[in-house]
């Protein structure tokens, strides 16, 4: 029932979805015609010049009929357009009481065609029907099976456009919901770059911007207090030793961001190195994906991080296993000198464990961090 009573999609009805070629052809279409029939009108030598003037302003009343035909079914209004067609259907009978057979029969095929295609079936069928019907009693006599078969070629080639027309315009709304998809896919797209760069900034620069103003104001407090010379002084080399640090993080950041990146082993040699850890590999080594091999740097340094603050002095063991589908990196830290934080909530860090943690999951991994019996162990998993 649905098929009989609904519109033509707007995106059937308008221009907008064929292409420069087939709109070409057929503005030239309408074109021929129109001249043909200007053609036709004012080169009969059987119609006096008013007659032939009248003849003129019908033509181009009944093309201002098809132009507002057509902009009426593009905005679906029923009514007005019905009225519109039975205008164009009242003139093919004035046409045809005056002897204006041919006029009167393009006006009334034309009208049926235009209704099939353009109009919901159950208001366009039986116009079309009512104007073919026409057509076919004027052609009369022995002529009735040629207008017979003229009507029903008619019928099937206004049913073709519309059918046509329904498959242009799903075709171009499946464009523009392509294009959409695009558009939010690029959207996304962008926004998780943004995650990915503030995450970045989060991973180096609150680490050593925070560690150097910790050192400069313990520095600035011995100052005040009048220490000795060398205990401010070693303030002074470990401040400017974590800003060289910081400073190389951001270098390397840059460069994971750009992905030119070191292999992770000999980041993670180099890292354990500068502070007296150990490293164990297992498996068979392998390159990682970009965001897996960032993810393990960037939890090794922030695990790196916390022993410094919260258990200064510790022993550290790092275990980089490579399996078939992913990687592990374990981190422990046994026997600090300090006490252990397990909360990292007085250093204010404990957001960058959390930060690991939302890393871990964006690439669809695991990250577990507790203490244990001797220390603190961080453990990732990440599919690589």
């Amino acid at each position: 029932m649905s098929m009989w009573t609904t519109w033509p999609s707007r995106e059937a009805l308008d221009r907008e979805g064929r292409s420069a070629g087939r709109q070409v052809v057929g503005r030239g279409i309408r074109a021929i015609l129109l001249g043909g029939a200007v053609w036709a009108i004012t080169t009969r030598n059987d119609l006096p010049g008013w007659q032939t003037a009248l003849a003129l302003l019908g033509l181009a009343a009944a093309a201002g009929a098809v132009w507002l035909f057509f902009r009426l079914t593009l905005r679906h209004l029923l009514w007005p357009s019905l009225a519109v067609v039975l205008a164009l259907l009242g003139g093919a009978v004035a046409c045809q009481a005056l002897g204006a057979t041919v006029a009167a029969s393009v006006l009334m095929c034309g009208s049926a065609m235009i209704s099939i295609q353009r109009l919901p079936l159950a208001a366009g069928a039986p116009l079309a029907g009512a104007a073919l019907l026409d057509f076919a009693l004027m052609g009369g006599g022995d002529g009735w099976l040629v207008s017979l078969l003229t009507v029903l070629g008619l019928c099937l080639l206004g049913y073709t456009a519309r059918l046509d027309a329904e498959a242009r315009g799903n075709t171009q709304r499946l464009l523009v919901q392509e294009r959409a998809a695009r558009a939010a896919e690029a959207e996304t797209a962008a926004f998780a770059e943004r995650a990915r760069i503030a995450r970045e900034i989060h991973d180096v620069l609150a680490h050593s911007l925070s560690a150097q103003t910790v050192h400069l104001e313990a520095t600035r407090l011995l100052i005040e207090r009048g220490a000795d010379r060398d205990l401010v002084l070693e303030r002074v080399v470990a401040a400017r030793r974590m800003a060289r640090e910081g400073l190389a993080e951001t270098r390397q950041a840059l460069s994971a961001l750009r992905g030119d990146m070191s292999p992770v082993e000999e980041f993670l040699r180099e890292l354990v190195s500068s502070e007296g850890a150990r490293l164990e590999v297992r498996g068979k080594p392998r390159g990682l994906p970009a965001e897996a091999g960032l993810a393990v740097r960037r939890v090794a340094q922030e695990a790196m991080t916390n022993v410094r603050k919260h258990a200064p002095g510790a022993r550290v063991e790092l275990r980089l296993e490579y399996r078939p589908a992913e990687v592990e990196l374990e981190f422990r830290d046994f026997g600090g000198r300090g006490a252990v934080d397990n909360s990292l909530g007085e250093s204010g860090s404990g957001y960058g464990l959390l930060g690991m943690r939302e890393r871990a999951e964006l690439l669809g991994g695991v990250l577990d961090a507790g203490p244990v019996e001797e220390g603190f162990v961080v453990r990732l998993r990440v599919p690589a």
